[in-house]
């Protein structure tokens, strides 16, 4: 029996093999990598949220000492509620922004969760093309 000149030696195709998974594995790290920069990019936004929500607090903070001093100065009451008043409502909105990057970190994973499925795929992929 001949063999017909589509027909490729065994050595030709695991050669071809080695050379794609070669290509492959290349292709992933790219993957990998392009995945971890985006969420390092969205860790560092969520970082700012707290950072800003941690200034905005100490002003409300601020504030609310004024507030004090400014109700052992006043004679009236208006002023000190006045600024107690503003001073609680710079801190609420501080803790909101705080809480809301942290749980934006929390639920967020660093993880490049699509390159580790395509690379469970790939094993199953290359594990069919060796049977």
């Amino acid at each position: 029996m001949a063999e017909s000149r589509s027909d490729r030696s065994l050595g030709d195709l695991f050669g071809s093999l080695t050379s794609q998974l070669g290509q492959l594995i290349h292709k992933e790290v790219e993957l990998a990598r392009t995945e971890i920069t985006a969420n390092a990019v969205r860790t560092g936004k969520n970082a700012s949220l707290i950072g800003v929500g941690g200034a905005v607090a100490y002003g409300g903070f601020l504030v609310v000492l004024a507030a004090a001093v400014g109700a052992l100065m006043a004679l009236g009451l208006d002023l000190w509620l006045a600024a107690l008043i503003v001073g609680v409502v710079v801190i609420g909105i501080g803790y909101a922004l705080i809480q809301r990057g942290r749980s934006q970190l929390e639920a967020a994973s660093m993880a490049p969760t699509r390159t580790i499925e395509s690379l469970k795929e790939d094993a199953e992929w290359a594990k069919d093309q060796t049977r």
